[in-house]
């Protein structure tokens, strides 16, 4: 067993053959049963550079496991306000806060003076940065979510996927839970190994960028749930956070009736990666 970059490599011989998935990770980290079915549960763990998260899947000799240890842990940014008027706000979301709910964007945002009843339109995955909006009242609330259900709201992401994106424009109509999806894609800049997009959401079903590029075969890096590729990179395998940014919010305001587009600036980390893959 070895540790190189953050990743550490067990080589299954011939004397573990049928040892579980959590039999090795467990002995390999010298970790409880229970604390390596978590690292398994978290999805860091790859059987021949397969994402294998089955506790209890049998190994054979010559198999490989490779642990990929858990991104450093960074303080949480708080939510900057991009724009303010007196029903909206949008903010940058930080990654690794959750949109509403205990310990998130919503009630970071409800601790300063003014703002106790602002609300959450929408949602931002945990991991996903970028614009949010939120309203300052119940009436401001009911009027932009009537917008975002009449598709009356456009949404940009940045994402970085795995793997070269041939086609520089693509529409992709795939249905998410028996529901129309409609996902609008263009290359901004691709290599071998990876691609930096720009898409736009046309409705906004549940993870549906994630599992519209993951349908491409081109899921987004560090997204641990809709990647299945064999990894051969172990730049994707070390992605602290999935690699998605809602960049750019615009509507027409329902109280003014005057557009309003909003802008967030690409995060330290999403850049990071970028250079790492020579991407623009």
């Amino acid at each position: 067993m070895k540790k190189a970059n953050d990743i550490v490599v067990a080589r299954v011989g011939r004397q573990e053959e049928g040892l579980t998935l959590l039999d090795i990770v467990s002995r390999t980290l010298k970790l409880s049963r229970k604390k390596a079915k978590l690292v398994i549960d978290e999805r860091r763990v790859f059987v021949n550079r397969k994402r294998t998260w089955m506790a209890r899947h049998r190994l054979s000799p010559g198999d490989t496991v490779e642990i990929v240890s858990p991104p450093r842990k960074q303080s949480t940014s708080a939510p900057r306000i991009l724009y303010e008027d007196h029903q909206y706000l949008v903010v940058n979301k930080p990654s690794g806060m959750l949109s509403n709910g205990k310990n998130s964007v919503e009630n970071a945002v409800r601790s300063r003076p003014g703002f106790e009843n602002t609300m959450a339109v929408h949602r931002l995955d945990r991991e996903t940065t970028g614009c949010l909006l939120m309203a300052r009242s119940s009436k401001a609330f009911e009027k932009a979510v009537s917008l975002f259900k009449n598709h009356a709201v456009k949404k940009m992401y940045h994402a970085v996927v795995d793997g070269r994106v041939h086609q520089p424009e693509k529409t992709i109509r795939e249905e998410i839970d028996g529901h129309t999806a409609v996902t609008g894609v263009k290359v901004l800049d691709s290599t071998k190994s990876a691609s930096h997009l720009l898409a736009r959401l046309t409705t906004g079903r549940t993870h549906q960028i994630r599992k519209h590029l993951a349908l491409m075969r081109h899921p987004v890096i560090g997204d641990t749930r809709y990647s299945r590729r064999k990894q051969t990179d172990d730049r994707v395998l070390q992605a602290p956070r999935q690699m998605l940014h809602a960049s750019k919010i615009e509507f027409v305001h329902p109280f003014t009736n005057k557009r309003v587009r909003v802008e967030a600036p690409l995060p330290k980390d999403f850049k990071a990666c970028l250079r790492s893959f020579g991407l623009k």
